[in-house]
């Protein structure tokens, strides 16, 4: 679907990776300057848990920057699940947080995906 106007062209589509690069860029351009730091502040983080047979258990993925924890994806396979990895797993990427200087953490999640777990 798209919209012109004046030259100018409005459209929706799928993910689009240019978009995603400039936009990611242009957000660069004002955050660093106004929060005093830079893209090598920028961490990915990742907690990961094995069995002994070397299959994965579970995990988390993020980042953080500015002070924030940001949490995409916590994830525990259906068996390991009231084995108390979630928490361990969410307590360890908290640590990590703290140590490079965060003080706050954001995660999203479906009312469905574990609503026992996240309170």
């Amino acid at each position: 679907m798209t919209h012109d106007q004046a030259g100018e062209t409005l459209s929706v589509g799928q993910r689009d990776s240019d978009l995603n690069e400039r936009s990611s860029q242009g957000l660069d351009e004002v955050n660093f300057p106004a929060t005093g730091t830079t893209a090598a502040d920028q961490s990915s983080l990742s907690v990961k848990v094995v069995d002994d047979a070397g299959e994965l258990l579970g995990g988390l993925s993020g980042w953080t920057w500015g002070g924030l924890l940001d949490i995409e994806m916590l994830w525990i396979r259906e068996k390991s699940r009231k084995d108390g990895w979630g928490s361990k797993i969410l307590l360890t990427a908290e640590e990590e947080a703290c140590r490079r200087g965060c003080d706050r953490a954001c995660v999203s999640s479906f009312t469905f995906q574990a609503p026992e777990f996240y309170p």
